[in-house]
């Protein structure tokens, strides 16, 4: 396996972004969780997207997990790697993008690095620095109260700068529009300043595939799918993929009974259960339960072995922003947020045990905890649920045929449970 690129995602539902997103621009494209082992059959892929849980663990951990996943992808031919983010640039003054970005361009040994969580398909947008969801800063919408990395400053070149120990510049959008000769001078300027790093406006797709261009010069780029995206096309025009090289994806039926899964407390989650409650069978699980003991988890189990034979159920653990906090202030952020982590993996655990191989999670946190507790080594790319989401076919588990949809917090349509459960056959 020769990779034309590698990628190194900080949480599961975002490596299930990018992956999508890879795969509709033509790259035959691999998930995998965790760094593969040498005995996992991977089929011909052109990109492979190594999925870590170490968006909000201690830096050191992060790094080195990110340096294996480097390593291994470098091993398979990888000449350049994108370090995969939140496209709202989760993380606090301790990390962890600047310590992972730091580790892996001391490690590819360039002097300066591309950076930009931009992705305007989904609202996400840089300018003059500052990231903006739909038309406001960050720092004024409502995706700024993450439970765990919460956000409020929208200034990314201040934000980064607070966690890296290189300095940072900025590339800005009237530079972008000049050409990818332009962003080559201007990083070149400020490497010659001693700068580590630089934040690229980006509006426009166009901007993505100028940012992409430029990027596939240096051996490593930190963004979202955004500038996958810019990658993958500039990858198919340069003809070093061949974008009709996709295979088709399996499509045989899993059946069987299905289950969804909310952890996030993001407010599109939060519509989005309330949209399910119309269709499908809902319980809203106790937080203070969860944080209590076991029980929580058993009372959910219970509940959905009574309802699968009727149709998908849905299990939420999701609060409001307001019942969050107050539940951090009780037991502590770390404390409970584990806690609620381990409760759906237990009751996605016994919703596989009895018979559910057509799962749907919502939330980064929740998806990754999931995943981990059952044990699947990875994924291939399918049909598209909504951008960003893709449908996931397990590979490598031991329990057989199985299809997941990853969504985070803030994806989605308000039919999200619905639409996920129709094309996951």
């Amino acid at each position: 396996m020769t990779l034309a690129l590698g990628c190194i995602a900080d949480d599961y539902t975002g490596a299930s972004d990018l992956a999508n997103t890879l795969t509709r621009a033509g790259l035959r494209t691999v998930q995998t969780i965790g760094v593969p082992s040498d005995d996992l059959a991977l089929p011909e892929v052109d990109a492979v997207v190594v999925s870590l849980k170490s968006r909000s663990i201690e830096a050191g951990l992060a790094v080195t997990r990110s340096r294996a996943a480097e390593k291994w992808l470098r091993g398979r031919g990888a000449q350049h790697i994108l370090f995969k983010i939140c496209s709202t640039f989760d993380s606090t003054d301790a990390g962890n993008i600047g310590p992972v970005m730091d580790a892996l361009r001391a490690d590819s040994g360039d002097a300066i690095v591309l950076v930009t969580p931009a992705f305007p398909e989904t609202g996400r947008t840089v300018y003059q620095g500052n990231l903006f969801v739909g038309s406001v800063p960050l720092n004024e919408s409502p995706l700024k109260d993450h439970p765990l990395n919460p956000m409020h400053d929208s200034n990314l070149v201040r934000v980064l700068v607070r966690q890296s120990e290189t300095k940072v510049g900025l590339v800005d959008l009237a530079t972008l529009t000049r050409g990818a000769d332009a962003v080559r001078a201007r990083l070149a300027e400020l490497a010659m300043g001693g700068i580590g790093a630089a934040i690229a406006d980006a509006v426009f797709d166009r901007d993505l595939e100028t940012i992409g261009q430029v990027a596939l010069d240096h051996p490593l780029s930190v963004g979202a799918s955004g500038i996958g995206l810019g990658l993958a096309r500039t990858l198919v025009a340069s003809g070093k993929v061949r974008p009709d090289a996709v295979t088709a994806m399996p499509d045989t039926a899993v059946g069987g009974p299905a289950a969804c899964l909310a952890g996030s407390c993001s407010q599109a989650t939060l519509q989005q259960i309330a949209s399910a409650e119309r269709v499908m069978p809902v319980l809203h699980l106790v937080p203070e339960r969860i944080v209590a003991g076991k029980e929580e988890a058993q009372r959910a189990l219970a509940w959905a072995r009574e309802h699968l034979g009727n149709g998908p159920v849905l299990i939420a653990s999701s609060s409001s922003p307001e019942e969050v906090a107050a539940l951090q202030s009780r037991h502590g952020r770390d404390t409970a947020g584990h806690a609620i982590e381990q409760a759906m993996a237990d009751i996605a655990e016994g919703l596989v045990g009895a018979g559910v191989r057509r799962l749907v999670v919502a939330g980064g946190e929740t998806s990754g905890a999931v995943v981990d507790r059952l044990q699947i080594p990875g994924f291939l790319v399918s049909a598209e649920i909504a951008a960003g989401v893709p449908v996931l076919r397990a590979v490598g588990v031991k329990t057989g045929e199985m299809l997941l949809a990853l969504k985070s917090g803030n994806f989605g349509a308000r039919e999200f449970f619905s639409d996920a459960l129709k094309l996951m056959r």
